[in-house]
């Protein structure tokens, strides 16, 4: 169908989310285990934090995973908004991956190193893509004639 190549970073985008959540929870819950956490303490505490109880490496896991369902969740919206006008093929698709690509870096660099800097940016370029996409997705729906 027309306009339905940009579903498949779409899907790409959601699969790696899922990547990351198993990724964080092979980590997180044998470093839970190991500081012996009192869940039930955690909930009942306002204090409680696994950011003070657990080593911040395996936090950035369960970090990233929360910053997949921010920025990505306007990506999600938009590209679907493309598919469904038949805007999603092309450049549009091409930006999409571009997103994808990105965000999985940014994941990449947020679970390991950690480095502010690099995640900056690549931050930083994959909101210039959303942008983009965006900025397309009014275009069109908007009927602005450029």
């Amino acid at each position: 169908m027309i306009g339905m190549e940009i579903l498949q970073p779409v899907v790409a985008l959601a699969a790696w989310t899922m990547v990351m959540w198993v990724w964080m929870y092979a980590t997180r819950i044998p470093a839970m285990s190991k500081a012996q956490v009192d869940v039930d303490q955690l909930v009942r505490d306002p204090n409680a934090s696994l950011d003070h109880t657990l080593p911040a490496n395996v936090q950035w896991k369960a970090h990233n995973y929360n910053h997949l369902h921010e920025a990505p969740t306007v990506f999600y919206a938009v590209a679907i908004l493309l598919a469904i006008v038949g805007q999603g093929d092309g450049m549009n698709a091409l930006l999409a991956w571009i997103y994808v690509g990105l965000r999985v870096v940014h994941s990449l660099v947020q679970a390991t190193a950690n480095k502010v800097m690099v995640r900056f940016v690549l931050f930083a370029l994959s909101s210039l893509v959303l942008i983009a996409l965006i900025f397309h997705a009014a275009v069109f729906t908007f009927d602005i004639h450029i």
